[in-house]
């Protein structure tokens, strides 16, 4: 038995390795066989901390490149990934601690102090640190790491990762998504929004939900496409993209503010081929 959903991710990449995977607006780059290495030291890293398949990593880490290669090597090291909003307060966050009971939480350096005390409550067994330009206790973990790690195996209904829900009606609750469930999704919107090599996503998305992280990232391997990572939804910097870039995610309140800018035109914006709003 293989790792459901990197196995695929792995076949997607098969003959791309050397092709652009992800290239963040700040500069850094990634290649699928930078992907394919760093996600494995990141794995190797969380194993190292003790992560057991079916182990929770809860993270509350702000938008990098780093973050998504922390979601992947969760996934190679048989753990449920569980992202939680940069936003949210240490007293909401306390909630989601106690209700999932993760092994271990990844936060902003910044906030290392104010959470290790009810992480330690909650049972976590770690906290780690990540921060929004590649620092932190957990890449420093990752870059030391220089053994091969195996993936670790995982069948279509084990868990992949947990989403708290917007608790618009009661308290939040964890939804279960299954290495299936995250796979036939993506896989589904590859075909219907006709993804191949040859796209690159705009991605102005958060990467704590569904949208930013499982549909537009997972999408996105699966066609070995490539990514352009902004920080933030800035219409500035995004029309400045949108010359190297064919698709872009949003919502709403994205295209509002686009319509509005005026510097939008048809001329910039010739080389895109799809919106998608969520």
């Amino acid at each position: 038995m293989t790792n459901h959903l990197f196995e695929a991710i792995r076949r997607a990449a098969k003959g791309h390795e050397g092709c652009p995977f992800l290239e963040a607006a700040a500069g850094s780059t990634f290649t699928y066989s930078g992907m394919l290495a760093l996600s494995e030291s990141y794995a190797a890293a969380l194993a190292a901390l003790g992560v057991k398949p079916g182990d929770r990593i809860a993270a509350q880490i702000e938008k990098s490149p780093e973050a998504i290669m922390l979601y992947l090597g969760a996934l190679r090291a048989g753990a449920i990934f569980l992202p939680l909003n940069p936003a949210y307060t240490d007293a909401e966050l306390t909630y989601f601690l106690a209700d999932s009971e993760p092994k271990i939480l990844v936060c902003d350096p910044h906030r290392y102090d104010s959470l290790a005390g009810a992480a330690a409550k909650a049972g976590a067994g770690a906290v780690e640190t990540l921060g929004a330009d590649g620092d932190g206790s957990l890449p420093a973990r990752a870059k030391a790491w220089v053994e091969n790690f195996e993936d670790v195996a995982r069948a279509p209904e084990d868990l992949a990762a947990i989403l708290y829900t917007s608790g618009t009606t009661g308290r939040s609750k964890g939804a279960m998504l299954t290495h299936n469930n995250l796979l036939s999704n993506a896989e589904a919107l590859a075909v219907f929004w006709r993804f191949s090599p040859e796209d690159t996503l705009l991605h102005a998305l958060p990467l704590y939900h569904t949208h930013g992280l499982f549909v537009a990232v997972n999408t996105v391997l699966l066609s070995a496409a490539k990514i352009i990572l902004t920080q933030k939804f800035d219409p500035d910097q995004i029309i400045e993209l949108m010359g190297r870039a064919s698709v872009m995610m949003g919502v709403p309140t994205f295209y509002n503010r686009l319509l509005r800018h005026g510097a939008l035109s048809r001329e910039t914006a010739a080389h895109m081929r799809l919106f998608i709003s969520g």
